[in-house]
């Protein structure tokens, strides 16, 4: 599965893109840390949009917003992003995002399928 590397300088503009691209896609958004080991903080909850708030290179945020409902409604944020790495299939369809941190944590968006909820929801 080929990996691509987003520049930081990159990240708002790619963010912003993103988001409207995976809009209403199911995510599952897992965070790997060595204090915690691997925790699920979403599961296949509607993509609302991800966004980087950088102040520069070496400070900011990126938060990942997901769910419909407000009781569902989860913002997962990293605080000081030192890495994004969009993974995707060999045909070229966008697999998950990997968001690494100063503090070494890794954040994983997984998506459940490449198609809208809307679509997904007759099918299964």
């Amino acid at each position: 599965m080929p990996t691509r590397e987003i520049p930081p300088s990159e990240w708002s503009a790619f963010f912003d893109s993103f988001s409207r691209r995976h809009q209403g896609w199911l995510v599952t958004i897992e965070v790997l840390a060595y204090d915690i080991g691997a925790q699920v903080a979403a599961h296949e909850l509607a993509l609302q949009g991800i966004t980087a708030e950088m102040k520069d290179e070496s400070a900011g945020a990126i938060s990942i917003m997901a769910g419909g409902e407000p009781a569902a409604h989860v913002t997962h944020t990293i605080t000081a992003p030192t890495l994004v790495r969009l993974k995707q299939s060999e045909e070229g369809a966008d697999e998950a995002l990997e968001i690494e941190s100063a503090s070494g944590t890794i954040t994983l968006v997984r998506f459940r399928s490449a198609m809208p909820t809307e679509m997904v929801d007759g099918i299964l």
